[in-house]
């Protein structure tokens, strides 16, 4: 299945492509780029998150709600990374220990289908 991606990665530009090979218990998948159509190996050590989102281009403009209850997403959660950016969404399960976690937008027009969290860029995860 193909996925729309963003992929942060700490004090570099963004990447946004089309991924085929993600897997949460991967350590590692492809991207094309979108305006190249090169292809990467991406590595999960090396990210903050991957963003898999309905449009590149989003609206910039648009302030995401967290006050949105969202039922079927799991419990609330707060993820604070190390680079000072917090994200608020629901989570099915969350286990410091394993490589990443996925996260569901509090906001149900957000851009972002869901995000997966890279667990060593996380400074503090709590559940609300």
């Amino acid at each position: 299945m193909q996925n729309k991606v963003v992929v942060h990665c700490p004090g570099e530009p963004l990447l946004k492509g089309i991924t085929n090979d993600f897997f949460p218990n991967k350590d590692r998948f492809h991207l094309a780029e979108d305006n190249t159509g090169e292809v990467r190996e991406i590595s999960l050590a090396d990210l903050k998150a991957v963003f898999f989102v309905k449009d590149f281009d989003g609206d910039s403009s648009y302030h995401e709600r967290t006050d949105v209850e969202r039922t079927g997403f799991g419990k609330k959660i707060q993820v604070d990374f190390k680079d000072g950016e917090t994200l608020v969404g629901y989570c099915h399960g969350f286990a410091r220990n394993r490589e990443g976690f996925f996260v569901f937008p509090a906001d149900p027009q957000s851009n972002n289908d869901r995000i997966f969290v890279i667990t060593a860029a996380t400074e503090k995860v709590a559940f609300l």
